[in-house]
């Protein structure tokens, strides 16, 4: 079974953190240590930014705890899918080392890249055609 601690630390002036609790261990830990996962059509998958809607289910970034919430059917049940839950890109993402519960400075998890040096607005604005 996975040895985890539930660690505190500071967030903020007000030094509280949210506490979720992992679907695999069952042990509580700070949100920022775990992973989001929700159920997107079928398919179980890492919520990177964890702002995906819908529920979501929250495991440590640890290979034993997505096993163990595997083989006890805790991802359906948490995530209340009826049915068959596909998990293989999930497996995948934990077995490749892409999933972290640490979260950037900003708090948003892995950053959203941006497409070229433009900003959101010249985007906008290019794609507005004036009339003369």
């Amino acid at each position: 079974m996975a040895q985890h601690q539930l660690t505190t630390s500071s967030h903020g002036a007000s030094g509280h953190q949210p506490v979720r609790t992992c679907v695999g261990c069952r042990k509580r830990g700070l949100r920022s240590e775990l992973v989001r996962v929700v159920a997107l059509r079928g398919r179980a998958v890492v919520d990177h930014r964890r702002r995906l809607p819908g529920r979501g289910a929250w495991l440590h970034p640890d290979q034993r705890c997505l096993t163990q919430a595997i083989r006890r059917k805790a991802l359906p049940r948490a995530l209340r899918v009826s049915g068959q839950l596909d998990t293989g890109e999930l497996e995948d993402s934990f077995a490749s080392g892409l999933v972290s519960g640490t979260q950037d400075e900003e708090g948003y998890g892995r950053p959203v890249p941006r497409r070229g040096n433009e900003s959101r607005s010249t985007r906008h604005e290019s794609a507005v055609k004036l009339k003369p």
